[in-house]
């Protein structure tokens, strides 16, 4: 096997999507890639990836693999000094598991095929019971550190946006949120519901041709293209009022409001909406089980778990709802929709001079026929 393609990097794979082009080497530092980063590869329909970290570490049943040699693009491993030796936007040509940029060796690899996929994914599913023995007791301990959540110990910030008596729809970019947001298209379009980007969710919800009327997060992964377009922005502060995203927010000359809080940013979203007396909660998007949440880097879901205790009498979880109803053409619909389509052909043709002449004649013939 011999690839040639110009090399681009990142620690972050969100962040390296934004910069790919078609025919690029992916190079990246993810462990146990999930399905989010591996749909966003294929996205940006890279010639192979190459990670300097374990694909699938056996931890738990990650998807993102196999995704990816699913759909044609080969999934390299090299050594963790690869990441720093090797150029970005220089072109690199890997042969015979071996790399090189601008004629230097710069370390093997290996190359990772179904056979190895369907080994580690094993060895997670094996592993997955001890996940969630830590994973349950994680959730737990947290839960009883962070139950303010649900007590309105949390200070909720004031805001301009009117929920109150309105659907709000947040959106998180996560698994199938592109597909779920199409499907649910004609409900935004008719309903006109409070729209909420959760990070990169405000993206997702500009590629559909909506602007987010609040963006919520620590806006590591959100453009500024969104930001800027967006009416309102609340940055997601650690509970001692830390916040990092004020920072970008300075930059680009914007304004914000902070909302200090444990747990995630859909969490808040949640919270900001049923505080404000949303009339109904949409999510598209959220991560709301243990692979999930082990996707994230997360070792419990304690806020996720207290809030939806608490926003549940107006939630309405909208993942997976493309998978709902899958509409087929049947051919007795083109039957009936052809029928319909023929009667007022045939209703006006009787009605026009012509035709009522032609009908006169042949009920004249006729009469001839039978001797009347």
């Amino acid at each position: 096997m011999e690839i040639v393609g110009v090399a681009k990097k990142d620690k972050k794979t969100k962040n390296l999507v934004n910069r790919l082009n078609p025919k690029d080497i992916a190079i990246i530092k993810h462990k146990d890639i999930d399905e989010i980063a591996a749909h966003s590869l294929i996205e940006s329909k890279v010639q192979c990836v190459i990670n300097t970290e374990k694909s699938i570490s056996g931890k738990y049943p990650n998807r993102g693999p196999s995704l990816l040699l699913k759909s044609g693009i080969p999934l390299l491993e090299a050594p963790k000094d690869f990441f720093e030796k090797v150029k970005e936007n220089k072109p690199i040509t890997i042969k015979h598991n071996k790399i090189y940029q601008e004629r230097l060796f710069l370390g093997k690899c290996e190359i990772i095929n179904d056979k190895k996929v369907k080994e580690l994914l094993e060895l997670g599913n094996k592993n997955l019971e001890n996940e969630l023995d830590k994973f349950i007791e994680n959730t737990l301990e947290y839960a009883k550190k962070e139950k303010g959540l649900v007590l309105g110990k949390v200070k909720i910030p004031r805001i301009k946006t009117k929920l109150a008596k309105k659907h709000v729809l947040i959106v998180v970019r996560g698994k199938d949120y592109k597909r779920d947001l199409e499907a649910i298209k004609s409900y935004i379009d008719e309903v006109n519901p409070v729209l909420i980007g959760v990070d990169g969710g405000g993206d997702a919800l500009l590629e559909q041709g909506y602007i987010p009327d609040i963006v919520v997060g620590d806006l590591d992964s959100v453009s500024d293209k969104c930001l800027l377009l967006t009416k309102e922005i609340i940055v997601h502060a650690y509970p001692d009022g830390r916040a990092p995203g004020l920072n970008r927010i300075k930059k680009l000359g914007l304004n914000a409001v902070t909302f200090p809080a444990p747990g995630t940013s859909e969490d808040i979203s949640l919270l900001l909406a049923y505080n404000y007396d949303a009339s109904l909660i949409v999510a598209v998007g959220t991560h709301s089980n243990m692979i999930d949440f082990l996707e994230k880097g997360r070792k419990g879901m304690a806020s996720t778990f207290l809030v939806r205790l608490k926003v549940g009498s107006k939630l309405v979880d909208a993942k997976g709802v493309n998978q709902l109803y899958k509409s087929k053409l049947k051919l007795k619909y083109i039957f009936g929709l052809g029928l319909a389509a023929l009667i007022p052909i045939i209703i006006i043709s009787l009605m026009a001079p012509p035709m009522r002449e032609l009908i006169q004649l042949f009920q004249i013939k006729l009469k001839l026929l039978i001797g009347m």
